[in-house]
């Protein structure tokens, strides 16, 4: 399996939609732990890294270097 590539300020899509409707969320804090912020409402979320790598599909913007 590969390993998923991700980083501060990239925006993300999970495999599963926000109530909001919207499935683009914005990674704002890396640590041990990984806080997202949905892109349609505002809504974060606070989620351990090995749990965020298993919800996440895939990198939909990433972030300016």
């Amino acid at each position: 399996m590969t390993e998923k590539v991700f980083g501060l300020d990239d925006i993300v899509e999970m495999k599963k939609q926000h109530p909001c409707g919207t499935n683009a969320w914005k990674i704002i804090r890396m640590g041990a732990d990984i806080r997202i912020k949905c892109e349609g409402c505002g809504h974060s979320v606070m989620l351990p890294r090995n749990e965020f790598a298993k919800k996440m599909k895939k990198v939909l913007v990433k972030a300016e270097e």
